[in-house]
């Protein structure tokens, strides 16, 4: 169930060989391309394509330590990345980039971090004349948030944060807390469970978070109900935090976001 809140308002740069990745979400096909993103570092993402031209393209961000997790059960959006590409969407998930073999722990709201994300919307946008939209669950939205925040030049149309960390914690003290929210300056979707038991990202921190995004032209915020009963720890993909059993209905609602905004 979804519940809408009231409204306040490569062809050239790709450096590395394309390669098909052996795993496959329905008909989609997984495309892994590694691109140059600062100097003598590289970046890798995941690339899936609609089936006919897209109207927009999404960067994910995976939660966690920033390694994509590519099984059925994994990552909200990991797992739900041809699904995306089922709604027109090209598709692009990004992994941590070469200098970063243990993760993005520390690293999310850096200036280098944002450096890599601009390199691949650079990548998109060469890919196709569309707008491109980053997209975080979960430690990924510190990541979407982050790049928002920074990159005037060359950054993203829009942002959807999905199961904000508003929160700090022992293994990841990153939050959405350590990025200057009001220098986000793009519309901005926050979807949320409202059953979500994760410490790190209650649902009742999303009153301050909509606060927080003044900045955004247009946000909104979507809060789910129900879903499958949880088959893991309440801060993993398999429980309310990560829309367990709300897959479809999840990926739907925020691609009509995203594509009704994209609309000139």
């Amino acid at each position: 169930m979804i519940r809408a809140a009231t409204r306040p308002a490569l062809a050239a740069v790709v450096a590395g060989a394309l390669l098909v990745a052996g795993a496959r979400v329905g008909r989609a096909a997984d495309d892994l391309r590694t691109i140059p993103s600062r100097p003598g570092v590289t970046q890798s993402f995941l690339l899936v394509r609609p089936a006919e031209r897209p109207t927009a393209a999404v960067v994910l961000f995976t939660g966690g330590n920033g390694a994509l997790r590519l099984g059925p059960g994994g990552n909200f959006l990991v797992r739900n990345r041809a699904r995306f590409a089922e709604h027109g969407l090209l598709v692009a998930v990004v992994d941590a980039p070469s200098d970063r073999p243990d993760g993005l722990d520390g690293f999310r709201t850096t200036a280098a971090h944002a450096d890599d994300v601009r390199a691949v919307i650079a990548a998109l946008r060469a890919d196709a004349a569309i707008p491109v939209w980053l997209v975080g669950t979960s430690m990924g939205t510190v990541s979407a948030a982050n790049a928002a925040a920074r990159l005037s030049a060359g950054g993203p149309d829009g942002l959807v944060l999905t199961s904000t960390v508003t929160r700090q914690g022992r293994e990841r003290p990153e939050s959405i807390g350590d990025v200057r929210l009001k220098d986000i300056h793009v519309p901005t979707l926050v979807v949320h469970h409202r059953q979500d038991a994760c410490r790190a990202t209650p649902y009742a921190d999303t009153v301050a978070l909509m606060r927080d995004l003044a900045g955004a032209p247009r946000r909104e915020l979507l809060t789910f109900e129900g879903g499958a009963s949880p088959q893991s720890g309440p801060c993993e993909p398999r429980a309310a935090h990560g829309y367990f059993g709300l897959d479809a209905e999840a990926v739907a609602a925020i691609a009509k976001w995203i594509t009704t905004a994209a609309r000139p």
